[in-house]
């Protein structure tokens, strides 16, 4: 979904059953599988499919040129995701029915043909252990007709990385590669070296390392990658390797987590909680302009009612001027109202301001108020305070002004600029207490929530937001 696009609406009830049973993704996995193998029982081929239940296993590729780390970051990838790892290598030690084929062309000194590699590829991703558990291809494709060859053999990486570094680095970091031949562990003699004796003595020169050959791999690899990127972009994320094989390994782990943005039929329906100041009316805004859905604040909804003189309106003036809080019941009735209303079920909704403990949460669901993005932005209390205890206005133009943020412009300005009795220390002190009394239940209902750190700026809180909403809930194995 984005700004300009108008998607194929879907019903409420109807849209919070896909997406909580994952239905458009699971008839999107089965299609591409269809097209792929164009098996000739397809209703059996989707039986088998969907016994299979392995959609959301990993399928990584981890590219790069030589010496940019992919062995160790594909090896640490492997141990943290429980999931094989394939290389041409270990391909070759398999008991596969074409390794012997393809070691027969190693013997006579020929190059192995790429599709010869695609269908041994393909032949151990079929084992049980892969199709349960995924798998992380690393250093494949090298080129373009691998790619495609992966592809027909219906070999689709949800994920790919492409780690990348200055070859000056590069060739510096392959002449201290060393081998473990007992073991195959790769080291090195500045950045890995290991620290038992008994392993030091048995290291070996890794082949190819020369300066001479790694820059003719290099040369190599740099007039097949381009071609490669073209094919796997929506997909593939380049990564600096020239830094901490840590921080490396981090960023590696992070997108591969991640979900790719949904091409699924979606309304939103978005809630924002948080203590006062949190920016939840400013995000709100912010996205109800980006995706044209309606932004409701649930306290400007009451004062609306009572300014239009409606019904609910004229049973809420009450409690507006006694200061006591509207009931539940009538608060939820006139938002129930709004949100059923054509423009909120077309185009979506975000809501700020309600539910604020658990006991309206448990109302609004049973009024069928579901929202499918929820998202609680944190804010320490001191910035909580800073933010609001210092706001004033000016009565006599109505504009905001913040004695930190935006100080007021002239000194006859200043002067006159007066603070909302909300405002004030002790107030601001009573709506933390009760939001955080409530806090921890609101949580633990809306299980599904995202959590955002407020206190930074505004529009990289806004990018958070964004990215949650255009991609699919996180899968819970």
């Amino acid at each position: 979904m984005d700004a300009t696009s108008r998607p194929l609406r879907v019903p409420p009830e109807m849209g919070i059953y896909a997406e909580k049973h994952e239905l458009f993704q699971l008839l999107q996995n089965m299609l591409e599988g269809l097209l792929i193998h164009k098996p000739d029982e397809p209703i059996q081929y989707m039986i088998s499919h969907l016994k299979q239940d392995n959609d959301h296993v990993p399928r990584i590729c981890i590219l790069g040129p030589p010496a940019s780390g992919k062995t160790t970051i594909a090896t640490w990838l492997c141990k943290q995701l429980d999931t094989p790892r394939i290389t041409q290598e270990t391909l070759l030690e398999e008991t596969l029915e074409l390794t012997k084929e393809v070691k027969a062309f190693q013997e006579r000194g020929q190059k192995i043909p790429n599709a010869l590699w695609a269908n041994l590829i393909q032949e151990r991703l079929s084992n049980v252990d892969c199709i349960k558990q995924g798998w992380i291809l690393e250093g494949f494709p090298e080129n373009r007709d691998q790619a495609w060859m992966l592809q027909s053999a219906g070999i689709t990486p949800r994920h790919v990385v492409v780690l990348y570094a200055p070859d000056t680095v590069l060739i510096e970091r392959n002449l201290g590669k060393r081998i473990d031949p007992s073991t195959k562990e790769v080291y090195h003699t500045t950045f890995d070296w290991p620290s038992d004796p008994l392993v030091q003595q048995r290291l070996v020169e890794a082949e190819g390392i020369s300066e001479q050959e790694t820059a003719k791999h290099l040369l190599e690899y740099h007039r097949n990658f381009p071609r490669v990127f073209q094919i796997y972009q929506q997909i593939l994320k380049s990564i600096n390797a020239d830094q901490p094989c840590a921080d490396v390994f981090s960023q590696v782990l992070t997108y591969v987590q991640t979900w790719c943005r949904s091409a699924a039929p979606f309304t939103p329906r978005i809630l924002f909680c948080g203590p006062p100041g949190s920016g939840k009316s400013l995000q709100a805004a912010l996205i109800a302009q980006k995706y044209n859905i309606v932004n409701i604040c649930c306290g400007q909804l009451l004062k609306e009612a009572v300014a239009d003189k409606t019904k609910l309106g004229e049973l809420i003036k009450p409690y507006f001027d006694s200061g006591w809080p509207v009931p539940d019941n009538i608060v939820l009735k006139l938002l129930a109202d709004r949100l059923n209303r054509l423009d909120c079920m077309t185009d979506g909704w975000v809501l700020h301001g309600f539910p604020k403990d658990l006991d309206q949460a448990e109302q609004m669901e049973r009024a069928g108020i579901i929202p499918n993005r929820i998202f609680f932005l944190n804010l320490p209390s001191e910035s909580v305070m800073e933010r609001l205890a210092q706001r004033m206005i000016d009565p006599v133009t109505g504009e905001r002004y913040h004695a930190m943020y935006k100080p007021a412009p002239l000194p006859d300005v200043q002067a006159r600029l007066k603070q909302n009795p909300k405002d004030t220390e002790e107030n601001i002190r009573i709506c933390l207490e009760t939001y955080y009394r409530h806090a921890g239940d609101l949580e633990e209902f809306y299980e599904d929530a995202f959590y955002i750190n407020a206190d930074q700026d505004p529009y990289v809180v806004f990018e958070y937001i964004e990215s949650c909403i255009v991609k699919p809930l996180p899968h819970k194995s």
